[in-house]
């Protein structure tokens, strides 16, 4: 009888082993989206989220969102006619002189882009390249980081613009300085290399991100691309409940038959 009741305990703790990795299993974050067309908001809108808001193919802004604090760039000591948040400025300040005193200064080559004009700069790819090339290198409207405000093209000073080099523009002395020290002020590479079937849109060395100097440390670190970062904060992995550890039943001591005196 004892040896029954050992193997039926040791078949009751497997089963609840088996059954606490099969939730485990179930209950994972949902898969990265794959990369298609959709127009679907994106969780984190409001302005206050300008650092968490998940911008791709699918997800995108409200038409109507436009940041009421913008300020030009010539306020980090840039060339103006650029727009971006005010609380982008102290960093960029500090990034651009930086850069300057590396021998590595850069100019603005693009920053806040309204709805309406991101709609016109996508039309404008799609009759260069065509339409399928074009959701490729350019956002549709409502769905490019430009319009949140926080984000900035780059380029060399005097320089033209980075995406007309013939070769990787983040080899050249500018490209390669910000991609080495743009996190050190809260900017990371939306798009880096050899990443595009994860982040959906063509490498991009110069479009740099302004997420704040924590969280950009926080993003390098991981090893993962910002779509990545943003994706796994907004869908975490539950933490599963853990299985309780049936106890097993104590085999009773059987009492010894008294024997009879003699």
């Amino acid at each position: 009888m004892p040896d029954r009741r050992s193997r039926l305990v040791v078949i009751v703790v497997a089963l609840a082993l088996v059954t606490g990795i099969a939730a485990t299993t179930a209950s994972a974050a949902p898969a990265l989206p794959a990369c298609k067309v959709g127009d679907t908001l994106t969780k984190y809108r409001g302005y206050a989220y300008w650092n968490r808001s998940l911008l791709d193919p699918t997800y995108r802004l409200p038409s109507t969102y436009a940041p009421g604090d913008l300020r030009s760039t010539s306020y980090a000591g840039l060339n103006a006619g650029f727009s971006v948040r005010t609380n982008v400025i102290t960093d960029l300040k500090s990034m651009a002189w930086a850069a300057r005193v590396a021998g590595a200064r850069f100019a603005v080559q693009s920053a806040y882009r309204s709805y309406a004009t991101q709609k016109s700069t996508f039309a404008y790819w799609v009759r260069v390249h065509g339409y399928a090339t074009a959701l490729k290198e350019s956002a549709r409207a409502g769905h490019s980081e430009h319009q949140l405000g926080t984000t900035l093209d780059l380029k060399a000073y005097g320089g033209k613009a980075p995406w007309d080099y013939s070769y990787d523009w983040a080899t050249t002395k500018v490209g390669a300085w910000l991609k080495n020290n743009s996190w050190k002020y809260g900017f990371v590479i939306s798009y880096p290399k050899g990443r595009s079937s994860v982040t959906c849109y063509q490498y991009e060395p110069w479009h740099f991100r302004y997420l704040g100097r924590a969280r950009a440390r926080a993003v390098r670190q991981s090893g993962l691309t910002l779509r990545e970062f943003l994706w796994r904060e907004q869908n975490p992995s539950p933490t599963p409940t853990p299985t309780p550890t049936p106890t097993p039943t104590p085999t009773p001591t059987p009492t010894p038959t008294p024997t009879p005196g003699g």
